[in-house]
């Protein structure tokens, strides 16, 4: 079957977002370009890392080009995006492998999300090889979501999937890991169920 490709060259809106509950949320990215819609799904440590990633590579553009890219500092506030994500949200793929680049010939950020791709068990080498072969067959690899964004929207999806991650069960002050709404079972207080 052809590679699926799903292509948004500067799209209407290309957010992070989620469905569900604090402590129980699925992750979304999602491009949107007229009546057309592309969610896919990935854990919530992947769209920090995206994010940040976003971020460094931006400045990296500005500091190489010595501020003439046209790429803000920070996103521009009529960029911001908080809606929330289009329904229904129809998960196209798993999100397994990222890539970031930056077209210095079209001044924009490349985004490209592939799908979870599973292997036949063996030995490391082979799989690492296997995986490597398939991911990079324009053809026949996994399905890809391929967004190219301007800088200012760059900076803004960095933004907005920030605080879509840091808006989770706020941490136990004492251990750091998340508080539940029915409490929390902290490793510092030896087990002791703690409250919000």
């Amino acid at each position: 079957m052809p590679r699926q490709v799903f292509l948004y060259d500067q799209p209407d809106r290309f957010v992070a977002g989620t469905v569900g509950l604090p402590g129980r949320r699925t992750f979304f990215l999602q491009a949107s370009a007229g009546s057309r819609t592309t969610s896919v799904a990935l854990e919530k440590t992947q769209v920090e890392a995206l994010a940040e990633r976003i971020d460094e590579l931006l400045d990296e553009v500005v500091r190489r080009t010595g501020g003439n890219a046209p790429v803000p500092a920070v996103a521009p506030a009529e960029e911001a995006d908080t809606e929330p994500l289009e329904t229904p949200v129809e998960e196209e793929f798993r999100v397994g492998t990222m890539a970031l680049a930056w077209d210095g010939e079209d001044e924009c950020m490349i985004v490209e999300a592939q799908a979870l791709v599973e292997l036949e068990a063996g030995s490391d080498e082979d799989l690492a090889e296997a995986e490597e072969k398939l991911l990079q067959d324009e053809e026949n690899g996994p399905p890809v979501l391929r967004v190219r964004l301007t800088g200012s929207m760059a900076r803004a999806f960095a933004k907005r999937a920030m605080d879509v991650v840091n808006a989770g069960r706020p941490p136990c002050p004492l251990c750091s890991l998340p508080l539940d709404p029915e409490g929390h079972v902290c490793p510092r207080q030896n087990g002791y169920r703690r409250g919000l």
